[in-house]
């Protein structure tokens, strides 16, 4: 499937990822969106996300960072439901469920007997291996299967990271760099790789952590004076050891 046959994007999973990840791709891709979680409660609490949060539609407006048409525009694109057979006929899903291998692979499992056979699967896994999670997928559909890593919170975050096996097919990569490219996203492109965890951002920040707390640990320098050498040196919003974002977090 190529970039302009993209109309409908499916979310799996909702909150606070999942409608960041919907509400981007309504918003600024333009695309009609799914979000499909598995209860109610939690169906709120994604509009609640996309339309009252900090991060959400209703504040863009009121600090000027979203014309009230467009984000009208917006709402009228996005779909938040319960009924996993709302997304059969989207042409692209990105789940979103919680970092758990054995969830994520048994709810692609799920969904490649409900979505139409060439739409597009990519997972928002912030690092375990693309070619695990699409282990138990048809061998067509792991062709059409990728890795779609976004920061949080989505709405502000720039970043995303295109992660492709050997088994993607080219057009299946151009569509999936498009897409994020079209929701307004900096594409980073990363080849899945057997064994790790975390892609680029993840394992690079882990392993400035790994050499930060040898630092601590030898007495070099405190918590807090790491932090400001990478606060005030790198322009960090925050260092290693303060208070962090998160998924449900903010900086």
């Amino acid at each position: 499937m190529k970039l302009d046959d993209v109309k409908t994007i499916g979310v799996v999973g909702g909150g606070v990822m999942g409608g960041g990840i919907g509400q981007v791709m309504a918003a600024h891709g333009g695309f009609n969106v799914v979000i499909r979680d598995i209860s109610e409660e939690i169906v709120e609490q994604t509009k609640d996300a996309i339309f009252e949060s900090k991060w959400g539609l209703k504040r863009a407006v009121e600090v000027g960072k979203m014309e009230f048409d467009r984000a009208r525009e917006a709402m009228d694109l996005i779909t938040v439901t319960t009924d996993q057979q709302a997304l059969a006929d989207c042409d692209f899903i990105i789940e979103a469920v919680p970092e758990r291998l054995e969830l994520k692979q048994q709810v692609f499992a799920e969904l490649d007997t409900v979505v139409k056979p060439d739409a597009i699967f990519t997972s928002n896994t912030s690092g375990f291996v693309i070619a695990e999670i699409a282990q138990n997928v048809s061998e067509d559909r792991k062709t059409r299967f990728a890795g779609m890593h976004y920061s949080n919170p989505v709405p502000t975050m720039k970043m995303c990271e295109v992660i492709y096996t050997q088994q993607t097919s080219r057009e299946t990569i151009d569509t999936v760099a498009g897409v994020g490219a079209q929701a307004g996203k900096a594409i980073c492109m990363v080849m899945d790789a057997p064994g790790t965890y975390g892609f680029l951002l993840n394992r690079i920040f882990a392993a400035a952590r790994r050499e930060a707390d040898k630092i601590v640990d030898a007495g070099i320098a405190s918590r807090e004076d790491v932090d400001k050498a990478m606060i005030t040196g790198r322009n960090w919003p925050a260092g290693f050891y303060g208070n962090r974002g998160g998924i449900g977090k903010q900086w």
